[in-house]
Order: C-alpha cells, then sequence, then structure tokens
C-alpha cells in the first residue's frame, strides 16, 4: 500500500505540473486542443488526490458496522474518478471545440505566432506521459501474464482500481498529446482552426469513453460483483478435494475490496463424519481456498445435506 500511496503522489504532482504548463500554453496560443487537454491534465490531477483519499480511507480495519472492511471505498472514489472524467470531457473538452466548429469562440483564437509554445508544452507533456505509460504497460502485461489474460481483459477484470486508472489515463494521455500534435501541424498548414476544434472533441470523447469503460467495470463492483468463472471453478474444486465432500451444493462470491473475496459454500459431506472430523475438514477447506486463489479473505462454509 506504501508503494501504492508513493506512486500516486508522484503521478499527482507531474499531473499538476503538466496541467499548469498545458494551461498557460492554450491560454496564449488558444488553441483548443491544448484547452481540451488542460482539462484533461486537471482531471488527473484531482483524480489523483481522490485515489490517495480511497487508498487512506480503504485501509480501515473492519468494525461492527462494516464488518467486512472498507475496501469497496476504492471502488466508491474511483466511480468518481469516472463522472469527473466523463465531465471533463463530455463538457469542457467536447463543448469547447463544437462552441469553436459553430464559429462561437468564448475564450478567443489568441496568437497563432506563439503556436511553438504549444509544441513545446506537448513535447514536455509527451516525454512525462510516455514514461508513465510505458511502466504502467510493463507492470499491466505483467500481471495480464501471470493471470493467464490479455492485456486488454485482464485491465477490464481487475478489481483493483489503481491498475484501471493508471493504464487507462496514460494510454489516453498519450494518445491525446499525440492528436493534439498532429491538430496543431495541421491547422498551421492548412491555416483552418477546424483542425484544432475537432481535435477537442475527439480527445473529449476519448475522455468519455474511458469514462464509461470504467464507470462500467466499478459499478459491477459496487453491486457486489462475484469471482470469474474461472476462480468459482478453481474454488469449487478445493472444496471437492478431500473424499468427505460429496458435493458443492451452493458456492457464493463477492468482491469486498480490490483484494478481498468473499466465499460462503453449502457443502454435502458423507454420512458418518465425527464432529472432531468436521471442524478438521472445515479448517482444511478454509486452507484450500486460500490456495486455490489468493483474493479469498473471509470463508464461510454450511455442511448442510442435500435434502
Amino acid at each position: 500500500m506504501h508503494g501504492e500511496r508513493r506512486t500516486v503522489l508522484i503521478a499527482l504532482a507531474a499531473n499538476f505540473v503538466i496541467a499548469v504548463a498545458k494551461g498557460v500554453g492554450g491560454l496564449v496560443t488558444g488553441s483548443s486542443a491544448m484547452l481540451a487537454e488542460t482539462a484533461h491534465s486537471i482531471a488527473d490531477t484531482v483524480d489523483q488526490v481522490l485515489l490517495l483519499v480511497s487508498l487512506r480511507l480503504g485501509e480501515r480495519q473492519p468494525d461492527e458496522e462494516h464488518p467486512f472492511g472498507y475496501g469497496k471505498e476504492r471502488f466508491f472514489w474511483t466511480f468518481l474518478v469516472a463522472v469527473i472524467i466523463f465531465l471533463a470531457g463530455a463538457i469542457f473538452s467536447i463543448g469547447d471545440g463544437v462552441l469553436r466548429l459553430t464559429g462561437r469562440d468564448i475564450l478567443g483564437s489568441g496568437s497563432g505566432g506563439r503556436v511553438w509554445i504549444a509544441y513545446a508544452v506537448l513535447a514536455v507533456a509527451l516525454v512525462s506521459e510516455g514514461s508513465s505509460f510505458a511502466r504502467a504497460f510493463k507492470q499491466t502485461r505483467t500481471g495480464a501474464r501471470e493471470a493467464g489474460l490479455g492485456l486488454v481483459e485482464f485491465v477490464r477484470v481487475s478489481k483493483e482500481p489503481t491498475t484501471k486508472m493508471v493504464f487507462s489515463e496514460d494510454a489516453v494521455a498519450v494518445a491525446g498529446i499525440l492528436v493534439a500534435f498532429v491538430a496543431l501541424a495541421l491547422q498551421q498548414l492548412t491555416g483552418s482552426e477546424t483542425w484544432d476544434a475537432g481535435a477537442a472533441v475527439l480527445i473529449g470523447l476519448l475522455l468519455v469513453y474511458v469514462a464509461y469503460a470504467l464507470g462500467r467495470d466499478i459499478r459491477g463492483l459496487l453491486l457486489g460483483e462475484a469471482a470469474r468463472p474461472e476462480q468459482r471453478e478453481a474454488l469449487e474444486r478445493a472444496l471437492l478435494e478431500p473424499e468427505e465432500v460429496e458435493d458443492v451444493i451452493e458456492l457464493l462470491t463477492m468482491y469486498t475490496g480490490p483484494r478481498s473475496l468473499l466465499v460462503a459454500a453449502r457443502i454435502d459431506l458423507a454420512d458418518g463424519i465425527e464432529s472432531s472430523r468436521v471442524e478438521e475438514l472445515s479448517s482444511e477447506l478454509d486452507s484450500r481456498l486460500r490456495d486455490a486463489e489468493s483474493d479469498v479473505d473471509q470463508v464461510f462454509l454450511d455442511p448442510t445435506p442435500r435434502s
């Protein structure tokens, strides 16, 4: 957890500096693409603050009112992040681009002669965001390989909000910077501001998609998402390994935090088992479940006959 907090603090400082630089460049040049990227970086900065809040609140120990802990704090605050990204994309980036496309420029067109400032800011941002994305890509790819999943699928099914946020935000940040670069170049070549305004709309649409995808995945976790099918199969096999277990009548799972999986199972035991063996078997099954799936945190077993 301390490593995650350090990573977030570094990202927070970097995003804040980049947001200020982009904002100055956007106001000086009047570039819609630059202003859209400013909104993007501001959203990223706020996101990092909320992520820090979620890390702190999610660390709280279980209590009487929250017996399964506060792990879902991470999901709640990440959902707020999705809302902020959507607002930054839909309201500011797309709104500013559409206004300029229709000839209603609220902020002014700026100074085209200072467009080199925009290029310089974007170049610095690309190096910074590109380095961050390269690290995130490497870490995510390693996790996907260990889980036996594709990169995109791993990001989607991961229950760790940090994985979703960092990888998705860095990917869109790099894409947005490249779009802004191309738009500025085309505007200089053609003399038409349509390219710049169109780039703002495109950057906004990218942000809207990321917000939608992030919100869709986190919504499932907030509602009480179960373990993946392959995880449930592994847990069921673990329960059936002892010969005294004849059948798994019902297996219920739910993520109560990024790495906290609750497992509740009704099992049918063989007839004639002594009570002392039932206690030993319960402890053995608990260990087997945790070995089968590292995320298992809480285990509840109910030795109920099928009848």
